[in-house]
């Protein structure tokens, strides 16, 4: 079912901790990911339903830049699937290094109407997509 309008206006207002609580109050522990910071602090909560990737660790010899031209990369796919209104959440393993996603990515995804990003990994063009917003 997706959020309504109202209900996705109430949850712009309440806290991650809060969430986090009621969560918990409901048996769903450890529903968050540690050490991430907003890129735009300027920029309004984010909220959508969670649409989810998981990056695993490539091998060097493997993962050529032929890779990433593949229209069904889990990446691309990611990108193109995630629907408008939703955040698009990135588990990079904690790896920093990851490089989730970049400035081309993350715009592809705000004309698609994406609400965000998120990642416990790293993004490059970091700078560039705080300034997007």
């Amino acid at each position: 079912m997706a959020l309504s309008k109202e209900t996705r206006q109430k949850l712009m207002g309440i806290s991650t901790a809060t969430l986090c609580t009621a969560l918990f109050k409901r048996g769903l522990r450890n529903q968050f990911i540690q050490d991430v910071h907003r890129l735009n602090p300027n920029q309004p909560n984010m909220v959508g339903e969670a649409y989810t990737l998981r990056y695993i660790p490539a091998r060097e010899d493997l993962n050529t830049i032929e890779v990433f031209k593949d229209r069904t990369h889990p990446q691309r796919v990611a990108v193109e699937q995630c629907p408008a209104g939703a955040v698009l959440m990135i588990d990079s393993r904690k790896n920093a290094r990851a490089a989730s996603a970049g400035s081309i990515l993350v715009s592809r995804l705000m004309v698609r109407g994406v609400s965000g990003v998120v990642t416990d990994g790293g993004f490059r063009d970091a700078p560039e997509i705080s300034a997007l917003a």
